[in-house]
């Protein structure tokens, strides 16, 4: 008898994520619809599947049918970094941008529980979240008075946007150890990596948020997770290249790399050839012999035309075709934490961050001078440093939490072109923070120059330069 097409939805209502699971798991040996295959199981008979076919058998891509939605507050941002490093996740996380923080929004870890290392951890945070405090109203004053006025804006759209500007600035202040809420959306499967990898970290506060995930998500999807546990490989790994660095001496890392922004270190030279072979294999049935032969018989004019053909019929929200993920650039980055915090979300990159210390120094934005908070500014890094270095003689890791988001943070990062090319039209808006935007019209400048063909389609905001950013918001990087 013919058959007709069928779309529907399994209600998450009726249905847990693991039953869910379970029923997209078993189409590919049973006859039966979704509808009734998820009928006919329970709880147990849930778990029994799950136990034999994902963790017997290894078919692990059966939890990716189950989907969770975790919510997770007043964790430090040191932690979030954690717990966002899962690729195939989504996050919305509390912004330093457009919210403001109370003096005692920060998290105080196990690591210094002697009433000594306490003490220095509870004054320098305290210390720092009362100059944010203090700082706002004074810099919202300094923008205030000179910035022009719109006359197309109502009063309280211009305070919101004053507000804003202040925050960019203020944010400076405040430690990673302030609290954020991050609302997470997460398949099983990646779930129970994320839990691995927090089970596996240095930090006390990130092992108890693990225990906590897994505990918590097994009401919900009581096999998929059950077997998540601490990597020993982890550790060890980490262990093997922190001794082997420290026998080789002590180095200073700021005198190795004083370029605080970001450098291109590599690029695979035929990018430009392996993205128009692969476009012309997706359309046609020609070999990658027969497409490399017809590119190399273009001219330059002629893989214009093709990259034309790529790029310029994209509307602002278009995604370009997979065929741009072909080659690879790689950066090194030295940015302040607060602009780290927004690079990291970028998650399809592969982004390498050096742990979190004050070797690289801390920027200082113009308004702070401007606004006559310099002094304030710079006693507060040097006595943020002081304490770390105390600190540190306890856990290096823990006395991470001290330090505010004006120090700098070095990155590894690798990119191919099609994420690139989201990253750069994205973080060089006029509404993304002024240290993002510095980072990103740098990066897309050194595209261009050496790649000058394919670097011509890279969408940037044009109204500013990377060294008029630099100029305007930064006293010193």
């Amino acid at each position: 008898m013919p058959r007709t097409r069928d779309v529907y939805l399994l209600d998450p209502r009726e249905y847990s994520p693991e039953t869910i699971a379970v029923a997209f798991g078993k189409t590919s040996r049973s006859p039966e619809t979704f509808r009734q295959i998820a009928s006919e199981l329970t709880g147990e008979s849930s778990a029994e599947f799950n136990e034999k076919w994902v963790v017997g058998y290894g078919h692990s891509s059966i939890a990716e049918h189950a989907v969770l939605h975790i919510a997770v507050e007043n964790i430090s941002r040191l932690a979030v970094e954690c717990l966002e490093s899962n690729r195939l996740a989504s996050y919305t996380e509390k912004s330093t941008r457009y919210q403001k923080w109370n003096s005692d929004d920060f998290y105080i870890p196990e690591e210094f529980s002697d009433p000594k290392s306490r003490e220095i951890y509870s004054d320098i945070c305290s210390q720092l979240f009362q100059l944010y405090e203090s700082s706002l109203p004074v810099v919202f004053e300094y923008i205030d008075k000179n910035s022009p006025v719109d006359p197309s804006l109502s009063d309280a759209r211009r305070k919101r946007i004053i507000l804003t500007a202040a925050g960019d600035v203020c944010r400076f202040f405040l430690p990673v150890a302030a609290f954020a809420n991050v609302g997470v959306t997460i398949n099983a499967r990646a779930l129970e990596h994320a839990i691995t990898k927090m089970l596996s970290n240095p930090l006390q506060e990130v092992r108890a948020l693990g225990e906590e995930i897994k505990r918590i998500s097994q009401q919900t999807v009581p096999t998929l997770v059950k077997y998540a546990d601490r990597q020993a490989s982890l550790n060890s790994t980490a262990s093997h290249f922190q001794s082997f660095v420290s026998d080789r001496g002590t180095l200073n890392l700021s005198q190795d790399n004083d370029i605080k922004g970001a450098r291109l270190i590599h690029f695979d030279t035929d990018i430009e050839k392996i993205i128009l072979i692969a476009a012309i294999m997706r359309y046609s049935d020609v070999t990658y012999a027969q497409a490399s032969k017809i590119i190399s018989n273009m001219s330059d004019n002629d893989k214009i035309v093709c990259f034309d053909a790529i790029f310029k019929s994209l509307s602002e929200h278009d995604i370009p075709i997979r065929e741009l993920e072909y080659g690879n650039f790689v950066f090194e980055i030295i940015l302040d934490q607060g602009a780290y915090l927004e690079l990291k979300r970028h998650r399809m990159m592969t982004q390498t961050p050096s742990p979190f210390t004050p070797n690289f120094g801390f920027a200082i934005p113009a308004q702070i001078e401007k606004a006559g908070l310099l002094d304030s500014y710079i006693e507060a890094m040097k006595n943020a440093e002081d304490a770390y270095n105390k600190l540190r003689l306890i856990s290096e890791p823990a006395a991470s939490y001290v330090l505010p988001n004006a120090f700098n943070r070095q990155v590894l990062l690798q990119s191919n072109l099609r994420s690139l090319y989201h990253f750069l039209a994205l973080r060089t808006s006029p509404t993304a923070h002024f240290s993002m935007r510095r980072i990103a019209h740098q990066m897309a400048d050194q595209v261009r120059s050496s790649l000058p063909l394919i670097g011509r389609y890279i969408k940037t905001n044009d109204k500013e330069l990377c060294e008029e950013i630099t100029q305007h918001y930064f006293y010193r990087l």
